[in-house]
């Protein structure tokens, strides 16, 4: 039986609902689509977090980091919450063409500066535990409708860290994940980076992603994650 049969047969028997209202349908039903909490302008041009100059926030202003700015599409809440949980820890995989292409639609009028797609990746022990790594899907996905190129095997996670969620300060946030990646060969001059990933919750994953790709020679490299949280 091919993938595509298997996924009539699943859908004749489990019948996808919305995550947003439970309508039967679609993973992500058009209305529930138009809803979702987007992150508008004006925003730090570094983070991408909320600030009223539009220019940098505070925390941005004189910090010199390898990440050279961050971009998000939406605001970590509600049925954005619900989605990225279902995509991540419910097995539903499905789901990610569907927020690949909200992501893809947002850089189609917000272009993020990047030749190459890197999904920020898990450690090895926490793969074999899920099967599959979302940032993974959401580049591959993404890459499709875009038609940049991913790049795995290069940047590996070599500390199994807490997840983000569950640390409570910034500082907590690069500690955590200080050191975490590292890219075992060189050879990335000349080439500039977009960092995959679901959820920024502090930056700090994506700034230490950033310090392992520009050690290796990458000449600049941006985050893009789906959603963060404010």
């Amino acid at each position: 039986m091919t993938g595509q049969l298997q996924e009539k047969v699943a859908d004749f028997f489990f019948p996808r609902r919305c995550v947003g209202c439970g309508k039967i349908g679609d993973l992500l039903c058009p209305g529930c689509s138009q809803k979702l909490p987007r992150l508008l302008p004006p925003f730090c041009q570094k983070c991408g977090k909320h600030e009223s100059s539009g220019v940098l926030c505070p925390a941005c202003w004189g910090q010199q980091t390898n990440i050279d700015g961050i971009r998000s599409v939406f605001r970590f809440e509600g049925t954005v919450r619900r989605a990225v949980h279902d995509l991540k820890y419910r097995n539903l995989k499905s789901i990610a063409i569907c927020l690949a292409t909200l992501m893809a639609d947002y850089m189609r009028d917000n272009p993020v500066p990047g030749d190459v797609l890197v999904p920020v990746p898990l450690h090895p022990r926490r793969l074999r535990e899920r099967g599959y790594n979302q940032s993974s899907l959401l580049a591959k996905k993404l890459s499709k409708l875009t038609t940049l190129p991913v790049l795995e095997g290069q940047l590996h996670r070599l500390k199994d860290s807490l997840p983000q969620a569950r640390t409570t300060t910034v500082e907590e946030r690069k500690k955590n994940v200080q050191k975490a990646f590292a890219c075992p060969h060189n050879g990335l001059n000349e080439k500039a980076f977009i960092l995959i990933d679901d959820v920024c919750t502090s930056g700090a994953t994506l700034e230490s992603c950033a310090a392992a790709l520009k050690a290796a020679g990458a000449v600049s490299v941006w985050g893009f994650t789906l959603a963060r949280e404010i």
